[in-house]
């Protein structure tokens, strides 16, 4: 079941906090310049650390939480996934306009595809033929075929798409946008829109609702998603793709993590500098534990 703790990258503290599972602020970990996205190995043996300002991947072992490794000459990566064969990341290098394939063994670069400015999410389909990356700038999801090695294709959304959430029979795929205050939903098979979910909490304007993290339940009968400056957390009905509930957070809601048994929700509040843990049954707020600046993303050890 691992160990339980949740792992947090703060992004202007150049730390990782560690979290309990009693929820308390274990220990702070000095770390690299700006780590951003986080990501474990296969096994959860090992996590990924995306050090933006230092071109590298650190790599730490889950258990005694040392680093163990760093993949160098990985231009400015913000997040990533890992490839369903457990050896190879997908990173969005943010300044390069970008996305590189990794070997995570050797650290050699395998691929590399022409993006839009400013990737940043990442998405795997399950079978691990098709990356979807999106480019915030350019207003675009990008559609790579790993076994043909090209772009296939490139899905205009709304503007300022930011990260990915797959429904767990793969055929769906959310899109934060977080300019436009929405999430665009893409049907895999034909790479088409197929809908979106607006979002407006109570006594916010439009131009504050900015979602970028997602997250869909392992039922695939919620979502949640994170409003950024708009301080929420919104609960999404997948199937009816309408908004049930607004869960207040702290302030710019950023990075989510849901636990294994999907009975928490970890959400990073990037301007208050500190996580707020929401129980998803009564979808309530259950605490907010203090952490570095500006956290980003977060992991969960409890699988």
């Amino acid at each position: 079941m691992g160990t339980g703790l949740a792992i947090v990258s703060d992004e202007r503290g150049d730390t990782l906090s560690i979290l309990s599972p009693d929820l308390k602020l274990l220990r702070t970990i000095e770390t690299c310049a700006r780590p951003r996205g986080v990501h474990f190995s296969a096994d959860h043996s090992s996590f990924y650390v995306g050090c933006a300002d230092d071109d590298t991947i650190a790599i730490y072992d889950t258990a005694s939480l040392e680093l163990t490794g760093r993949i160098r000459g990985v231009p400015a990566p913000e997040t990533f996934d890992l490839h369903p064969d457990g050896r190879r990341l997908i990173v969005s290098n943010e300044e390069d306009a970008t996305a590189s394939v990794i070997d995570i063994d050797t650290g050699e670069l395998l691929a590399e595809y022409l993006t839009g400015e400013e990737p940043e999410g990442v998405q795997v389909t399950p079978d691990g033929r098709l990356v979807f990356v999106a480019s915030e700038a350019a207003n675009l999801v990008h559609v790579i075929d790993l076994e043909a090695d090209a772009v296939i294709a490139d899905i205009l959304v709304d503007t300022r798409p930011r990260r990915f959430a797959l429904t767990p029979d793969g055929k769906e795929l959310w899109v934060s946008a977080e300019l436009a205050g929405i999430v665009d939903i893409i049907d895999v098979e034909t790479l088409k829109l197929v809908g979106d979910v607006t979002f407006l909490p109570t006594g916010f304007r439009a131009e504050q609702v900015t979602p970028v993290d997602l997250e869909i339940s392992a039922d695939g009968q919620r979502a949640y998603v994170a409003l950024g400056r708009a301080n929420h957390v919104a609960v999404v009905d997948v199937p009816k793709r309408k908004v049930i509930d607004y869960v207040l957070v702290g302030s710019r809601a950023w990075g989510l993590a849901l636990t294994a048994d999907q009975s928490r929700l970890y959400v990073a509040n990037g301007l208050s500098d500190d996580v707020t843990v929401i129980d998803t049954r009564s979808l309530r707020a259950l605490t907010s534990i203090p952490v570095g600046r500006v956290p980003y993303d977060i992991l969960i050890d409890d699988r």
